[in-house]
């Protein structure tokens, strides 16, 4: 048992240390009070403008465990997010993954609501009588949804600070992204669907933490040898917090990078035009802001379950918890909309051999996480140690990121608890 007076996590600049109390990845009632304090009140992924490109399209999401449609509007063009329920008697509206329509009917007694999320249908409206106010029985809308470049976000909190604001320092970072390609972004069709038995915020450090790479990725670090790839030096740069929990990795890695650094790997016929892009890049933007957005790789976190890796390819991730040990994870591949053939295939391999679920470098991490879950059930030991870099300045195998993320999430559910361990 942790008494009430017992806090969560120790954070001590002073000497060095952090250290986060396991009760936090295995405790049942601070699962709940996530749900509550933190997953209803932050804005959270929903998805990207370019799944619903043309008027009608659609997407259905779960978010925070709430079943969401994701529409342009077949009349104006309008980007919405609806709660996925209908106001008659609540079944599920939408019920395939994506589309294209100008109605949603309600399979169970056929109501059915428009791309505007109006009524438009009711079977034997004649028997309602006027008391059914048709204007009020719409498809209801989440309290906000907001886009940044492209970028789309729901929060179930009507008294959610503006999207621009909650960014903070991470807007920057998706700028780099965002700015590499003058052509626009979009997300390729298919998308990585998967669970983790662990708890979501193992995912969290697991995605920003350079410490691991090499020793838990040994497979791929070979696999770059075999292909005449340096890896000796492992990545150098650094982690930073980018204030209300978000988070980032910048480094140089061995591997290249599609958008504008050329490496052997990629073959001499993508070898111009790679060279193209990186002088375009410094045309616009110079040449210290060309070398980051084209050397520099990005694991960047939004604060909290959003992760947009700017490596080998563009993968976008969000994970769902579902329980205190098990989480749903989905990826998406963005890429620049004109690329030449070579580089999309290049990065389509990657977001497939690398980071994919049956890639070189997930089944690592999968197996790492349910790892340490497991080891949290033998007892013993109280206490995660996060302390790395916290007395110099932060490198990128440093662990200051992880700090910036969970001391945001102590702020939302409380130092102090009473938990059963």
């Amino acid at each position: 048992m942790i008494t009430a007076a017992t806090q969560l996590i120790v954070d001590d600049p002073e000497n060095g240390v952090f250290r986060v109390h396991r009760s936090a990845m295995t405790s049942p009632q601070i699962f709940e009070a996530e749900r509550d304090l933190v997953f209803d009140h932050c804005w959270l992924y929903l998805g990207h403008e370019s799944e619903i490109g043309a008027p009608g399209d659609f997407v259905r999401r779960s978010v925070a465990g709430r079943p969401l449609i994701f529409v342009r509007s077949a009349k104006t063009g309008q980007i919405r997010a609806f709660h996925n329920t209908c106001p008659h008697r609540g079944a599920t509206v939408c019920r395939v993954d994506s589309g294209n329509t100008k109605v949603f009917q309600c399979f169970y007694h056929a109501w059915s609501f428009n791309t505007d999320g109006r009524l438009v249908g009711v079977p034997d409206r004649q028997g309602y009588g006027p008391a059914l106010r048709v204007e009020e029985m719409g498809l209801q809308p989440v309290a906000g949804m907001e886009s940044y470049r492209g970028f789309v976000f729901v929060t179930f909190d009507k008294y959610a600070e503006h999207l621009v604001d909650y960014l903070a320092g991470a807007r920057d970072y998706l700028d780099l992204i965002i700015d590499e390609s003058e052509s626009g972004w979009e997300i390729i069709k298919g998308s990585h669907q998967y669970s983790i038995d662990a708890n979501w915020k193992l995912l969290v450090e697991n995605s920003i933490d350079g410490y691991h790479a090499v020793p838990t990725h040994d497979t791929y670090m070979k696999y770059l040898s075999s292909m005449g790839i340096c890896v000796a030096g492992g990545i150098s740069g650094r982690g930073r917090a980018l204030g209300h929990g978000h988070a980032v990795m910048e480094y140089v890695a061995p591997w290249g990078r599609p958008i504008a650094k050329w490496e052997k790997q990629f073959g001499e016929s993508t070898r111009l035009e790679i060279e193209r892009l990186r002088a375009r890049l410094v045309e616009l933007y110079g040449a210290e802001r060309a070398e980051r957005m084209a050397d520099h790789n990005r694991n960047l976190l939004i604060y909290p379950n959003l992760i947009v890796n700017d490596i080998q390819s563009v993968t976008v991730r969000t994970f769902m918890p579902t329980a205190v040990d098990h989480m749903e994870v989905n990826g998406w591949h963005l890429a620049p909309r004109a690329e030449i053939p070579q580089a999309r295939a290049l990065r389509l391999e990657s977001f497939l051999s690398f980071l994919g679920p049956g890639g070189l470098a997930t089944p690592d991490d999968i197996e790492a996480l349910e790892s340490c879950q497991d080891g949290f059930r033998s007892g013993g030991v109280e206490w995660n140690d996060i302390s790395r870099g916290m007395t110099r300045e932060p490198e990128a195998t440093d662990e200051e990121q992880m700090r910036a993320f969970w001391r945001r999430w102590r702020e939302q559910v409380s130092p102090q608890r009473e938990v059963v361990a």
